[in-house]
């Protein structure tokens, strides 16, 4: 029969989950307490999870490594690829010098500050964080504003608030892909099917959210009054992205989310203020206005930048044909390049593991080998599809091979120790889930009882305070939340969902995010005002999350998507 779970190896439900929580205990105390690295956080608290699952769960030693060596590859293939080819294709913008041509158009939308921070922050961050993620918005964005003349620290604090709204869908959807294939076979779904209902049901969260964030944006920025001068832009900005949002989650794909909903709102702001302009040009105290020359030159660098966005809509159609058997059913087989994509996927069951492990009641109605199968998607990954788009966009640009290789090697290096980072959460992950420890913290989650959703809000946020990424949360918290969701008789897709929805808040105060953003406008040490800065509208929103997932479980069930 395998190796047989036991979900209170200590002899007691809380004392169990207690030593289950050591490895995230040991990051939390690393990485936020002793401010160690991230990889370094992620190593010890890996080795903790190895000692947990051996000591305490008693878990033959074999498996235990085997299920770490499974992460560890998943994370390779299912987040580092997607990851890594979304920041290459940014870094070719950057390289080729579209992306200096097309800050010059940001910087010459508008003379007045509020329309700047929702075009720069809350737009092009948006935009961003769908292609790049991993903190690229917070530090671009920040540094944009800075150099137009917003005062540092506040560039900062702006960046960091209007990255709420795209995170679930970064880095091409990144956070609900890994969420849908680690949950998959605990919902007894296929991996793209999961992934779906996941993309839907945020996509019926996160709306209602962005349609305040641009307000609320305007707000910290300079007060209430402030705000209502220019709530035409600050509904414009915010509508366009929720109904986007909303659309595209739905019924496109999570790949696209962003990018789509980033350029809708931005379009719709630049249509928007060609025929409307706030009575009054809001700008800094002391600060003169801009010149009749530098508008001019704006005007300018915006006429002649326009092709600059050529690469995001090389990356969009790639995208958009990739996944065109998921929008149209029924294509005829000629047409359906999903089908021929996905002809190219190796699935494959890991050896040593899989069927290896049993788990049972009250996790599963009877004793249940747990499977541990791989997909490899060599075609159809997006990580794939933005490597094919970053060439060809890179070729479109004038670029040469050598530039596209020297680029691919700079983004080795950048992200090297972001990708041992995103090794070692998985590995943990996959650690935890096939000692049980996941499952004993699932089980002590859903004694929470009506109130799982709420909590199911800021054990994400948690999740992304600690590891600063959506996608590392879902890895560590979202089986757990999913197995919790079941024990109650919630709806485990939205408990899944929640967990993401409510990950995007701890976003802002993550100390990854933090220090990124302090370096990027060149103050480092002042993390710690960012902090104090974004801590309280990053537990109100999060509540948000909580108060809107608890409707969606009680009085709104039929906001949940059905298989």
């Amino acid at each position: 029969m395998g190796w047989l779970q036991d979900y209170q190896p200590a002899g007691g439900l809380w004392l169990s989950a207690a030593l289950a929580a050591l490895p995230i205990i040991v990051l939390l105390v690393t990485l936020g307490v002793l401010r160690r690295s991230a990889h370094l956080s992620a190593a010890l608290a890996l080795i903790t999870a190895l000692l947990v699952a051996v000591l305490v769960y008693r878990m033959p030693a074999g498996l235990a490594f085997d299920s770490a060596a499974m992460g560890l590859v998943f994370g390779v293939w299912s987040v580092a690829w997607i990851a890594f080819h979304a920041v290459y294709f940014h870094n070719v913008t950057v390289a080729t010098g579209r992306f200096d041509s097309i800050k010059a158009v940001l910087a010459g939308f508008s003379e007045d500050r509020r329309l700047q921070a929702l075009l720069i922050a809350f737009g092009f961050g948006a935009l961003l964080e769908g292609i790049a993620g991993g903190g690229s918005p917070i530090a671009i964005t920040a540094a944009m504003m800075a150099a137009l003349g917003f005062p540092p620290v506040k560039a900062v604090v702006l960046a960091l608030l209007a990255n709420t709204a795209p995170v679930a869908f970064g880095g091409l959807g990144n956070p609900l892909i890994v969420l849908g294939r680690l949950t998959a076979p605990i919902l007894d779904m296929k991996q793209e099917q999961a992934t779906e209902l996941f993309s839907s049901m945020v996509g019926r969260q996160l709306p209602f959210l962005a349609l305040i964030v641009p307000g609320f944006l305007i707000v910290v920025l300079a007060g209430w009054k402030r705000m209502v001068e220019v709530w035409p832009a600050v509904l414009t900005a915010g509508l366009s992205f929720a109904v986007m949002q909303f659309v595209t989650s739905n019924f496109i794909s999570p790949s696209l989310v962003d990018v789509v909903a980033a350029l809708a709102a931005m379009a719709s702001l630049w249509i928007l203020t060609r025929f409307w302009q706030p009575s009054a040009v809001w700008r800094f105290d002391g600060e003169e206005p801009v010149t009749a020359g530098a508008s001019l030159g704006a005007a300018k660098a915006e006429r002649g930048a326009l092709y600059a966005w050529a690469p995001y809509i090389v990356l969009i159609a790639a995208i958009f044909l990739s996944r065109i058997g998921t929008i149209f059913k029924n294509l005829p087989p000629w047409l359906d390049l999903t089908a021929l994509l996905h002809k190219a996927d190796w699935v494959f069951a890991w050896p040593g593991l899989h069927k290896e492990v049993v788990q049972h009641a009250p996790i599963t109605p009877k004793d249940t080998p747990y499977a541990a199968t791989l997909t490899v998607d060599f075609l159809y990954s997006p990580g794939t599809v933005a490597l094919i788009a970053a060439i060809v966009a890179g070729f479109a640009m004038g670029a040469k091979p050598g530039l596209l290789l020297a680029t691919y090697r700079r983004t080795l290096h950048q992200m090297r120790w972001a990708l041992a980072t995103i090794f070692m959460i998985l590995a943990i992950a996959f650690v935890m889930n096939y000692s049980g420890a996941t499952q004993t913290l699932g089980l002590a989650l859903a004694t929470t009882g009506v109130l799982f959703p709420l909590f199911s809000a800021y054990i994400g946020w948690l999740g992304v305070f600690l590891t600063g990424s959506d996608a590392s949360t879902n890895s560590l918290f979202g089986p757990m939340q999913v197995i919790s969701a079941q024990q109650l008789g919630v709806d485990p897709i939205l408990a899944g969902a929640t967990n993401t929805s409510g990950g995007v808040m701890g976003k802002m105060i993550s100390p990854q995010n933090l220090s990124i953003g302090a370096t990027a406008i060149g103050q480092s040490g002042k993390e710690g005002a960012l902090l104090r800065q974004t801590f309280l509208w990053s537990v109100v929103l999060t509540a948000a999350v909580g108060v809107i997932s608890l409707l969606q479980a009680t009085v709104l069930s039929f906001m949940i998507p059905g298989p």
